[in-house]
């Protein structure tokens, strides 16, 4: 008689996050992996590597049922808006009927008693997990170190200028590719990481401190320049991303910069237990990124 081995859904499979998750996951022979696709263009770089792959697109409901079909565990990453929170729902709603037994989320940042807007958004999704009973793993990443790569499409650290938001403020960061260590590990051992809400942050860091870094590391100079928020909300709505999403994360600059956000230089010390390893600091970052900041 052999034993039931799980099939674990990777949500935003052709994403940052949910791409590193399921590329954490592929040398592991004890579950099924399923990458969920939006069309059949973006399945087959998953079908060449043997990834059984399900279309789900979080707007067009009816997909959900198919993709959630026979699914034991699944990875929710959602988009940068507002929309997030009647997509989880939907998923939610339907992960129960199909009979998902864990639920990893990824979140955003703060802590329990935030009122950052889209921050607040993910804790309700939060919530709504607990009340329908899964099993759950809650991740809640501080600041992407990705976002110095770039933001919604637009370029951070320009020639050696690192164009910015927050002021003089330092805050918690962590790597992508670190919480895709993290999430990898609580799909594949969902007993142990069962219940578990996950702060991800370990390296405190200004735009100024970050700049010193590079100058430092890449041998090259590099300076903070501080901007209004008010211009991060005008780049946005030129760049046609989803204003209900960057109004909050204006405002999450806004109070970041006048220093009225607690906790947001909060370090956590979980990853070496969760994964077996040290986390990225920005020192690694900048040399792993070098490519990318370096200029002519």
């Amino acid at each position: 008689m052999t034993s039931h081995k799980p099939t674990v859904l990777i949500t935003g499979a052709t994403g940052q996050i949910g791409g590193d998750t399921l590329r954490n996951l592929l040398a592991d022979d004890t579950i099924t992996l399923v990458a969920a696709v939006r069309s059949a263009a973006k399945a087959k770089p998953f079908e060449a590597l043997g990834i059984r792959t399900v279309m789900l697109d979080f707007d067009k409901e009816e997909t959900l049922a198919p993709a959630l079909e026979g699914i034991d565990r699944a990875f929710l990453v959602t988009g940068y808006t507002v929309d997030m929170l009647r997509q989880s729902k939907a998923f939610l709603d339907q992960a129960k009927k199909s009979g998902v037994q864990h639920i990893v989320h990824l979140g955003a940042c703060g802590r329990d008693d935030t009122t950052i807007g889209h921050w607040a958004w993910h804790q309700f999704v939060e919530r709504y997990i607990e009340w329908y009973g899964f099993s759950f793993t809650h991740l809640r990443p501080e600041c992407f170190m990705q976002n110095l790569l770039s933001y919604d499409g637009t370029q951070a650290v320009k020639n050696g200028v690192i164009e910015q938001y927050t002021g003089d403020a330092r805050f918690s960061w962590v790597d992508g590719e670190d919480v895709a260590r993290v999430a990898a590990q609580t799909l594949l051992h969902p007993i142990k990481h069962g219940g578990k809400t996950y702060r991800l942050g370990y390296d405190v860091q200004s735009y100024g401190d970050i700049a010193a870094i590079m100058t430092r590391v890449l041998g090259q100079p590099f300076r903070y320049d501080a901007q209004s928020p008010d211009v991060f909300l005008e780049n946005m709505r030129a760049a046609g991303a989803e204003m209900a999403y960057m109004t909050c994360v204006h405002d999450n600059f806004t109070r970041m910069a006048a220093r009225q956000i607690p906790g947001v230089e909060e370090t956590f010390d979980n990853f070496p237990e969760i994964t077996g390893r040290q986390p990225v600091r920005w020192e690694d970052f900048v040399q792993k990124h070098r490519s990318a900041f370096v200029y002519s």
